[in-house]
């Protein structure tokens, strides 16, 4: 645990009270927004919630031993009632989350010398975890994380959410700091922006890679995601910091705005030649690209281990961070050729006797499953069978739009469940297939995965996974069954071959 801080070193004893005096040299010793995590000396931060008001539990934290609560004045108003008075002091936050994050920074005071952040619909963990491979090409300690929990020589740990909450989040800087960790890229989901999760991080540069629909079960609107996942730019990013912005993204002007506007400075990426880093796919090949880089007038043209022209772009927005966090240009692009996809990512997970090649990728949105498909097909020479689903208690409205985009692109469509959690996994499907008409059904994710293995006739044939990823299980009725994808087409190769081999021994 950190070592313990005033509440005049966290900055309380500047908020207005409306409990018992506050003593500015009182140790807190931690914090916690569940009351059952509240010890001797913790200060308890009443988190307002859809149904509940943290503020309600707030008489068990002070029961606990906490010594400070942090609330709104209608949360401070129920629990005095509910204390019958206030016998600890109750300081008064408009936003309590923005609160909690700036108490947390300041109770877990270091942080890696140089931080970055990538948000974004997709991308956002490849761009990280480039950037943090090319910062450890350069020599630095490095480590990214989000969605695929921490990586890093030295600071692999799993983590729960794709951006932590505060708490946890500075937790982690704290930590990767004192092991040593100078440089760390993290993943800003629309989450934890509106959530002021990243507040008190403190930033030396941010990217954006795209933004497509996205969490409508969360946001009230596309606007409200744009924006919360813009206030990175405009809200977060200090003066001087630097934003590296795809250039062709339709919200690229609005976010250049919110940059400029906040005193940081824009390197803009893309495909045109008004970007200051362009990027232009010279050749496929079987195991990536060729890519031409153009940077201040000079180019540089490099072979990259990666699938998809989206990952040529992953790529360069990762090379913009690192040339604005400081790393030599030579360095920069001389790490190219040995960037290493991230799991789950556009991942070749298995070749059939034949060579046909099964991938692994995480994409689960329109966007993100048209753009994986339109990657995939310059390396396919054969037939593209896509695996695809929609994960249910999610935006209901984006199923169509998903089967839409693999009937428009893909050749074979199967569509399988993905996560369905408490949701019917026939009436997702079903929903999915309205956008497909002409897909196969196979609930039973092994099943279908089964399935597109063995349409896999011929050698240049391919099979897309898509919607996990990474993920170890599938979650079903609130209990989660192990399953991997990668897996899971490894054993229907191994399977399908072995049943080859026996047939064509018997004949």
């Amino acid at each position: 645990m950190a070592r313990p801080r005033t509440l005049a070193a966290l900055g309380l004893t500047e908020m207005p009270n409306r409990g018992a005096d506050a003593d500015p040299d009182a140790q807190v010793r931690g914090i916690a927004v569940d009351s059952r995590e509240v010890r001797d000396g913790f200060v308890f931060v009443a988190i307002p919630g859809t149904r509940l008001d943290g503020a309600s539990f707030a008489q068990y934290a002070v029961r606990q031993g906490a010594l400070a609560v942090v609330a709104t004045q209608a949360g401070a108003e129920t629990a005095r009632r509910d204390l019958e008075g206030l016998p600890v002091p109750v300081f008064i936050a408009e936003e309590p989350r923005l609160a909690l994050a700036r108490l947390a920074a300041r109770f877990y005071p270091r942080q890696p010398e140089v931080m970055a952040a990538v948000t974004g619909t997709n991308g956002k963990t490849s761009v990280s975890d480039f950037l943090r491979q090319i910062w450890a090409f350069g020599g630095h300690r490095a480590a990214a994380f989000g969605t695929t929990g921490v990586l890093g020589e030295g600071f692999d740990e799993p983590l729960i959410h794709t951006t932590p909450e505060p708490i946890t989040l500075h937790a982690l800087l704290d930590r990767l700091a004192a092991k040593g960790c100078t440089h760390a890229a993290m993943e800003a989901s629309s989450h934890g922006l509106a959530q002021y999760r990243l507040d008190g991080v403190r930033l030396a540069a941010a990217a954006l890679t795209n933004i497509s629909r996205d969490h409508m079960d969360y946001h009230a609107s596309h606007e409200e995601y744009v924006a919360a996942k813009l206030r990175l730019f405009g809200a977060l990013l200090p003066e001087g910091a630097t934003a590296v912005l795809n250039a062709d993204d339709p919200v690229f002007a609005h976010a250049r705005d919110s940059a400029l506007a906040a005193g940081a400075k824009v390197i803009s990426v893309g495909h045109g030649i008004g970007a200051d880093l362009t990027i232009s796919v010279m050749r496929y090949t079987a195991k990536g690209q060729v890519v031409q880089f153009s940077w201040e007038g000079r180019q540089r043209t490099e072979s990259l281990d990666l699938v998809g022209s989206f990952q040529a772009q992953n790529a360069a927005l990762a090379a913009g961070l690192a040339l604005a966090t400081g790393v030599a240009e030579k360095t920069v692009f001389d790490a190219m050729p040995t960037l290493k996809g991230v799991r789950g990512r556009m991942e070749l997970v298995a070749r059939r006797g034949n060579g046909a090649a099964v991938y692994v990728d995480y994409a689960h949105t329109p966007d993100a499953l048209a753009t994986a498909i339109d990657a995939l097909r310059p390396h396919c020479l054969g037939q593209l069978v896509v695996v695809f689903g929609a994960g249910g208690d999610r935006d209901p409205g984006k199923r169509p739009m998903m089967g839409q985009a693999v009937a428009s692109r893909a050749d074979v469509a199967m569509v399988t469940d993905d996560n369905p959690r408490g949701e019917d996994p026939a009436a997702i499907r079903q929903a999915v297939i309205t956008g497909c008409p002409e897909a196969y059904e196979i609930g039973d994710r092994a099943a279908a995965i089964l399935a597109g293995v063995d349409a896999l006739k011929e050698p240049g044939d391919c099979l897309l996974i898509a919607g996990k990823g990474h993920e170890q299980g599938q979650e079903v009725k609130g209990e989660m069954l192990p399953f991997d994808d990668a897996t899971q087409a490894r054993s229907s190769v191994g399977a399908l071959e072995e049943l080859q081999e026996v047939s064509g021994a018997g004949r």
